[in-house]
C-alpha cells in the first residue's frame, strides 16, 4: 500500500463529502487490506459438527451469521454466538447480509461445499472450506479458478497442513533422506460409520428443526430417512465421499507436498462389494503419477501411490521392529525410496526413517512455519488463524495460507479421483486420466458397466435366499456425471472461469 495511493483515496473521499474522517477499517478495505487489529466479519455455514470447532478457532473475529439446515443439531453453536443472525438457507443469508460479511467458513456435507463457496467467492468473500474441498473433480477445478480470479484468501480444512511435521517430511524427502521415492502407501482406520448400505425403501417423518429440502440441496430428491443425517451422510455417494474423502485430505497431504504431485495419469480401484448408493466397507486405490522436475538434487521419478481403508493395510516393512505398530491407530504413510523408507502416523505425525536411512541428519528448515503449528493438533488454532491473517492482507502482497485452493484444489481432484476408480471398477481396467481436460481417455462411447442396485438376503426355514441384482449403465455417461455432477432443485454453480 503506497503513501500516494492512501493520500489519493483520502483526497477523493474529502472532495466527495466535504470533509470526512475515514476509519482505518474502511480505508484498509478500500485498498485491499485489513489491519491485523481490525476484525473480519465471518459467517459460518454448517455449524453443528466440526464447524463448531472451526468457529471456536476463529473467535478472535466477529462471528456475525450462522447458517445450518438442522437448528436442533446446531443449537449449541447458536448458543456460543447469541448475537449472530441465524439462517437455514445460505442464499438468503447472502441476500440479506452479503455486504456485511467478509469471509465464510463452510462445514456442510461434501455435496454442498462447492455451491456455497463458489457463490461466496464471486461476491469477494474469503473462504475456509472443510475437507474434502468438494464432492467432484469439476467442482475442485472451479473453486481453484474462482479463487484465482477473485483474489480471495482460501483454506481447505485439512488442519495438519499447517503443522511442522508436514514441512519436516517435505524437507527430508527433498533433501534425499530416502533417495528417489518410487512408491507410497497410505491407510486409515475409517470408516467409523456404516457403509455398504442398501437404499432405504421406507420414508420417515422429518425431525423438528431439520429442513430436509435444504439438506438435499443439489442432490436428487428422496424421502427423509435417519440413515442420511446427521453425520452419517459420509456413507452415501450422493452426499459424501466415504472413508477416502474423509481422511485422504489429511493423510495424503504430506506426500502431495513432498513429491510435488499434481494429476495422476492412471488410477485403479478395488473394494469389497460396491453398490450404486453407498461406499464399500473397504477399498484399495492405486494412483500412478508421472515423473516431475527434480527438487534440488533429488529426482522425482514416476511414483505409484496406494490408498487402503476399512482395515486393509499395506505390506509391513521388514525394517520395522516386530511388535511396533506401523503408523498409529488412525492411519499412516509409508514412503519407499531407493535409499530407505520413512513411516509416519496419521496427518504425517512422527516421521521415522527406517533401514539405511535411519542415520540421516534432519536438514535445517527451509519452508515457512505457521505460528502454533508445533503443538497438539486438536488444541492449536494455527490453520484457521493463518487463513485469517491471509484474509487481511492485500492480495498483491499476500502470503497465501498453507492449504489455499491453488494447492488444495488439484490435491482434492486427486482424492476424489480415487472415488471414481472404485465406482468404475467394474470396467476391469486401469483408467487413463487426462487431468487437464478432466476426462478418462480409455472409456469408449459404447462401454457398459454393471453396478449392484439390489442386494437382499434372508434365511427361510434355515436356507439362505440371496437377491443380488445389477443394473447396466453407459460407462462414459455415468463417468461424466460423476466427474461433474448435475445440480438439481434450483441449485447451480457459477460458470467456470477461463484460464
Amino acid at each position: 500500500m503506497s503513501k500516494e495511493s492512501r493520500r489519493e483515496f483520502i483526497k477523493k473521499s474529502s472532495m466527495a463529502a466535504g470533509f470526512t474522517i475515514v476509519s482505518s477499517h474502511v480505508l484498509g478495505k478500500a485498498l485491499g487490506y485489513t489491519a491485523p487489529s481490525d476484525k473480519l466479519n465471518i459467517a459460518g455455514i454448517g455449524v453443528g459438527g466440526v464447524g463448531r470447532r472451526n468457529l471456536k478457532n476463529m473467535n478472535t473475529e466477529n462471528i456475525v451469521a450462522l447458517c445450518d439446515v438442522d437448528w436442533k443439531y446446531a443449537a449449541k453453536t447458536f448458543g456460543d454466538y447469541p448475537k449472530a443472525t441465524q439462517f437455514r438457507d445460505w442464499r438468503e443469508m447472502f441476500d440479506k447480509m452479503g455486504k456485511s460479511i467478509d469471509a465464510i467458513m463452510v462445514a456442510t456435507p461434501d455435496h454442498t461445499h462447492a455451491g456455497v463457496a463458489a457463490h461466496a467467492m464471486t461476491m469477494g468473500k474469503h473462504c475456509y472450506v472443510q475437507k474434502p474441498l468438494t464432492h467432484s473433480v469439476y467442482e475442485s477445478r472451479l473453486l481453484t479458478r474462482l479463487a484465482k480470479k477473485h483474489k480471495v484468501a482460501t483454506q481447505m480444512g485439512n488442519q495438519g497442513n499447517s503443522f511442522d511435521w508436514c514441512r519436516d517430511i517435505a524437507e527430508m524427502i527433498q533433501a534425499g533422506a530416502i533417495g528417489e521415492v518410487t512408491e507410497v502407501h497410505c491407510w486409515t482406520n475409517r470408516p467409523i460409520w456404516p457403509q455398504g448400505l442398501k437404499n432405504p425403501k421406507e420414508a420417515m417423518n422429518i425431525p423438528t428443526g431439520l429442513n430436509w429440502d435444504l439438506f438435499l440441496g443439489p442432490a436428487e430428491k428422496r424421502p427423509y430417512h435417519s440413515v442420511y443425517t446427521p453425520w452419517n451422510w459420509r456413507g452415501w455417494w450422493d452426499f459424501g465421499t466415504g472413508a477416502l474423502g474423509d481422511m485422504a485430505c489429511h493423510i495424503m497431504d504430506p506426500l502431495y507436498w513432498a513429491l510435488d504431485l499434481k494429476y495422476p495419469t492412471k488410477v485403479n480401484g478395488s473394494s469389497t462389494l460396491s453398490n450404486l448408493y453407498s461406499p464399500p466397507h473397504a477399498q484399495l486405490v492405486k494412483y500412478t503419477f508421472p515423473a516431475r522436475p527434480p527438487k534440488g538434487s533429488i529426482k522425482m521419478p514416476e511414483v505409484d501411490v496406494y490408498w487402503y481403508d476399512g482395515g486393509l493395510m499395506p505390506p509391513r516393512p521388514e525394517e520395522l521392529t516386530p511388535g511396533v505398530m506401523m503408523g498409529d491407530p488412525d492411519g499412516g504413510i509409508l514412503f519407499v525410496g531407493t535409499k530407505g523408507k520413512m513411516v509416519t502416523g496419521c496427518f504425517g505425525l512422527n516421521p521415522t526413517l527406517l533401514g539405511k536411512a535411519k542415520d540421516f541428519v534432519k536438514p535445517a528448515p527451509t519452508l515457512r512455519r505457521i505460528p502454533g503449528g508445533n503443538i497438539d493438533i486438536w488444541k492449536s488454532t494455527a490453520h484457521e488463524q493463518d487463513w485469517i491473517r491471509a484474509s487481511k492482507e492485500n492480495p498483491k502482497h499476500r502470503v497465501e495460507s498453507s492449504s489455499n485452493f491453488a494447492f488444495a484444489g488439484p490435491f482434492n481432484e486427486m482424492v476424489v479421483m480415487g472415488v471414481l476408480a472404485v465406482r468404475l471398477q467394474g470396467l476391469n481396467r486401469d483408467l487413463l486420466w487426462d487431468g487437464e481436460n478432466m476426462q478418462f481417455t480409455n472409456i469408449n462411447d459404447n462401454d457398459k458397466i454393471k453396478i449392484v442396485t439390489v442386494d437382499d438376503f434372508v434365511v427361510t426355514d434355515g436356507h439362505p435366499r440371496f437377491d443380488r441384482r445389477t443394473s447396466e449403465f453407459n460407462a462414459k455417461s455415468i463417468a461424466t456425471e460423476w466427474i461433474k455432477h448435475t445440480y438439481h432443485n434450483g441449485f447451480s454453480l457459477p460458470d467456470m472461469p477461463k484460464v
